[in-house]
């Protein structure tokens, strides 16, 4: 179903993700929407709306597409205690950004709290400093710095490098274009898009994911490519230690959770043995026959 509708103040939360990929993982032949209310006052018209009065699926869709590999400009925005902070000092690690309505008492609570759980998940799969996340409260001018501290503590969000801030209408709109994001007012609430973003280490988008749930491989493997894929600077043994272990991981349907891959681990240790083995067989090798000769 593209669209719900709710009779009491709501609104859900996007995640969003940058990169420069292409395709969706998991991609529903129509991306879930939903229609939230929310009082007539704290309804601001978007910026990224269409001309069209009616919620368009294959229009949404579209535009959400269409930015995968574009960049996302650097906007300013404030977090739960004050703090400006800029998008650009996320760059060097995937970033997951994530919109709410902190007025919502039912869906922005729900698919928050599914959130921190996939992003628990991640975090463990990859490493708690792997990527970042930021949700950003849309509705201006309610979703203050305070608004969006009480509503991270009221989902219980607890977990490492991952923000809650407000913004303006206009960093707002234009947040809102560049992440292919579409929502509209409707009466007493809108209509949009439900999807997650996921954006690359230089602030383009890499990936959509389309649910109010969704399947972990279809968050985690494109963070698994962005992490394990971005070019690095010499790596210290705990470092090189950390990145066999994100390698290692794999997901188990059974119990729904991130894994390390023994079997991996050993055929990475027989490989480094066989390795070691020859080099080792070389060097005596060519020891002795300095010998022989001298």
């Amino acid at each position: 179903m593209l669209w719900h509708t709710f009779s009491q103040p709501e609104w859900l939360p996007l995640v969003l993700g940058l990169s420069g990929g292409a395709g969706a993982v998991g991609l529903p032949s129509a991306p879930p929407a939903e229609r939230v209310s929310a009082p007539a006052a704290a309804i601001i018209a978007p910026a990224a709306a269409a001309e069209n009065s009616v919620f368009d699926e294959k229009t949404a869709l579209g535009a959400s597409q269409r930015v995968i590999g574009e960049p996302v400009g650097d906007y300013e925005v404030t977090d739960r205690s004050g703090k400006r902070i800029r998008l650009v000092s996320y760059r060097g690690k995937p970033l997951l950004v994530s919109f709410v309505y902190t007025g919502c008492t039912h869906v922005c609570p729900t698919t928050t709290k599914f959130l921190a759980g996939a992003l628990a998940e991640a975090q463990r799969a990859l490493g708690a400093d792997s990527f970042a996340t930021l949700t950003i409260g849309f509705n201006v001018p309610f979703d203050t710095p305070q608004a969006m501290r009480d509503f991270a503590r009221r989902q219980g969000v607890r977990l490492a490098n991952w923000e809650f801030a407000a913004a303006d209408a206009a960093t707002v709109g234009a947040l809102t274009r560049d992440l292919g994001f579409s929502y509209y007012p409707v009466a007493g609430g809108f209509d949009h898009i439900t999807q997650v973003t996921i954006v690359d280490a230089a602030g383009r988008v890499y990936r959509q994911v389309y649910g109010e749930s969704f399947d972990l491989p279809q968050l985690v493997e494109p963070l698994r490519e962005l992490v394990t894929g971005t070019p690095l600077p010499a790596l210290s043994l705990p470092q090189m230690l950390d990145k066999i272990r994100v390698l290692c991981t794999v997901y188990d349907p059974a119990s729904g959770r991130y894994r390390l891959n023994y079997a991996l681990f050993i055929e990475i240790f027989a490989g480094l043995t066989v390795i070691g083995g020859t080099l080792l067989f070389l060097v005596i090798g060519r020891h002795r026959a300095r010998r022989s000769r001298g």
